[in-house]
């Protein structure tokens, strides 16, 4: 992808991953987040992957943005421009495909060793789902702070998402866990430049 992720993916092709185990919920997250996406008026196709572990195996769900106005000219992700990482088996099979200003925020609590490309940040993800009282709504934490991070679309549009296609029972909590996410997205400090 052309430009630099640190200006932002609003207005940009980019190419985005959610990956941790399966039971996360990420491919809802990813579902969400592409019908905020698409109510932008954005163009976007949605990949995923899962081990057959229904809980524990590896699973990712990628999504692939064109830029306003455009088309997607290839469905996969390639070059990932911007991952959320919920479990340290996710590093691994990502680590290749992130550029080398992708914006990556993992959980510190499950990632033991995060990758070494990209603007990469700890943030708390399990436990700030956990304070919420449903440690469940990590992938949402972890949504929100990645829209914070890099403005791929509009907030207001993801809360609207989130609320429509989250099961009435975690409504609330679902959209606690966004904001929540947000704020530390907007919190989450940058690592240095040049170093």
């Amino acid at each position: 992808m052309t430009g630099g992720v640190r200006d932002g993916l609003a207005g940009r092709a980019c190419e985005l991953r959610l990956a941790g185990s399966g039971g996360q919920g990420l491919q809802l997250a990813a579902r969400m987040l592409a019908e905020a996406l698409m109510h932008d008026g954005r163009r976007v196709a949605q990949s995923q992957s899962y081990e057959p572990t229904s809980r524990g195996g590896l699973s990712r769900a990628d999504l692939v943005v064109a830029a306003p106005g455009a088309e997607v000219d290839y469905p996969l992700a390639t070059t990932v421009d911007a991952a959320v990482l919920l479990d340290q088996p996710a590093v691994e099979p990502t680590e290749p495909l992130l550029s080398s200003v992708a914006q990556v925020i993992f959980d510190p609590l499950r990632v033991s060793r995060a990758p070494a490309v990209g603007d990469v940040r700890a943030v708390p993800l399990t436990e700030t789902a956990r304070r919420l009282g449903n440690e469940r709504a990590a992938n949402l934490v972890g949504l929100g702070a990645l829209v914070a991070v890099t403005g791929v679309c509009g907030m207001d549009r993801l809360r609207a998402a989130v609320a429509a296609l989250s099961p009435p029972a975690y409504r609330e909590v679902n959209l606690e866990a966004l904001s929540a996410g947000a704020e530390l997205g907007g919190a989450a400090p940058a690592p240095p430049q040049g170093g």
